[in-house]
């Protein structure tokens, strides 16, 4: 198989590694110089392109299997500097040739607040420049949309982030994955027909933050906060039931206590 990463992040270098190592053919995209080597050495097709500036088109097989897209619609990003970014990485898709194309955003696209939020969930689309992007995505052809929650695994543990501070977000629930799961999800994605154009990807059982910083915390070794004040309460559910049904797929870590 031939596939193309566009934004190659955390997960798309471990997808990226991955496939290299079942011996199919990967191209990359990264801005960043050192990561560029990196991904050269590990013998990736490494391409310098930054979506927000001109991308040349020649960088770039003609012809591929498999897209993963994880170019980031960070809420901090200007309208414009989104609606430019996205508009580039559609003009490149329509002049290649492709079977799917998986486009990575987030359970953020979700309002912050009390609720169980599914794939059918009607959202307002205003100032939701995940939902932006994700409608320009959606304007290509063999497009799916993976919505992520929170991403773990490796050096990411959750408890890391809070080492001698103040959690203000313990009794919320997890919307979280583990990066094994999100690796597995894709390759299924791209090899299986899938029958929506978007899935939610967290653990099917969820917890509360407090429980999940105490577990790795005590499991990897971490200090705890100093204290939990739990000023942001809200329980926002995200359900992963779809793609779960739709791929058959019994997720490796299924508990965020798990991790």
């Amino acid at each position: 198989m031939k596939i193309l990463i566009l934004g190659c992040g955390w997960i798309g270098e471990a997808l990226a590694n991955r496939l290299m190592s079942e011996g199919h053919e990967v191209y990359a995209t990264t801005t960043n110089s050192e990561k560029y080597q990196r991904l050269q050495a590990a013998g990736i097709f490494a391409i310098k392109a930054n979506f927000d500036e001109p991308i040349d088109q020649s960088d770039f097989p003609s012809h591929i299997d498999f897209v993963l897209n994880s170019l980031p619609a960070v809420k901090r990003l200007d309208w414009s500097v989104l609606t430019a970014r996205f508009e580039a990485a559609r003009a490149l898709l329509k002049q290649l040739v492709y079977r799917k194309h998986i486009f990575l955003s987030s359970v953020g696209v979700y309002p912050d607040r009390d609720g169980d939020f599914t794939e059918e969930t009607i959202l307002d689309a205003r100032d939701n420049k995940l939902l932006a992007a994700e409608v320009c995505m959606q304007g290509l052809p063999h497009t799916i949309v993976y919505r992520l929650g929170g991403l773990f695994g490796g050096q990411r543990i959750f408890a890391k982030y809070f080492q001698d501070k103040v959690c203000t977000t313990g009794a919320q629930c997890t919307n979280f994955i583990h990066q094994t799961d999100v690796l597995n999800l894709i390759q299924l994605g791209f090899l299986n027909q899938l029958s929506g154009s978007c899935y939610n990807l967290v653990t099917p059982e969820s917890s509360s933050k407090k429980e999940v910083i105490l577990a790795s915390a005590a499991k990897y070794g971490f200090r705890p906060p100093v204290a939990f004040d739990d000023q942001e309460c809200f329980q926002k559910h995200v359900s992963s039931h779809k793609i779960r049904q739709v791929l058959d797929y019994t997720f490796v870590y299924p508990s965020p206590l798990d991790f």
